[in-house]
């Protein structure tokens, strides 16, 4: 790895760690600058915009919750089943929104996922296309459920469904409304969403 990409790459690093411990509220260009150890000005030399950098840092977040989803889908019993499949996914995508806020956070803002107007490095993606990896994971298995009509909008509205459990809990309004042991609570839910969506 040359100089120039591995600076890039610690620019990178320091945003998850922040984004990580402290929230999106930390990710300001100085400051991801200072814990580099470098100039305030160097993050422009690899990052045309600020969003640029940011996007970079969300990029992460999906290689990692897409890294969780095959090994959370392994490790269930039942993964033979596209329906338990289904669970093991939307419990290993709750999971990660649950326990990395800062980062689920970034990794859905609109401003970076729309992306317009952004200058993209050439051959680099749009970060919204890091999302149609595990969309297309999901709308596979639910095709495998045979009680699935139209599994890509039936995948789509399961996901927006998990989506809305991981920000409702993580809000504190879910915790509020529902008693019990939060970690079974949320295992509830995500299990509801999945049956509701592909009915028992």
């Amino acid at each position: 790895m040359d100089q120039d990409s591995g600076l890039r790459e610690r620019l990178i690093d320091v945003g998850v760690e922040l984004v990580t411990t402290e929230g999106t509220a930390a990710l300001g260009l100085r400051e991801i600058a200072r814990r580099a150890g470098v100039s305030h000005g160097a993050p422009r030399r690899y990052f045309a915009t600020h969003q640029a950098l940011l996007s970079a840092i969300a990029r992460r977040g999906f290689e990692e919750l897409g890294s969780r989803v095959p090994a959370a889908i392994s490790a269930n019993p039942g993964a033979g089943d596209p329906r338990e499949r289904v669970r093991a996914l939307g419990r290993a995508y709750v999971g990660y929104a649950l326990e990395h806020p800062g980062m689920f956070e970034l990794m859905f803002r609109h401003d970076l996922l729309d992306s317009t107007g952004q200058a993209l490095p050439p051959g680099s993606a749009r970060l919204r296309d890091s999302t149609l990896p595990l969309f297309e994971v999901l709308v596979s298995l639910v095709a495998r459920c045979r009680t699935a009509q139209a599994p890509r909008i039936t995948a789509a509205a399961l996901w927006a469904n998990l989506h809305g459990v991981a920000q409702l809990w993580s809000r504190g309004s879910l915790p509020l409304a529902l008693d019990g042991d939060p970690q079974a609570c949320v295992d509830r839910l995500v299990d509801a969403a999945v049956d509701a969506h592909l009915r028992p």
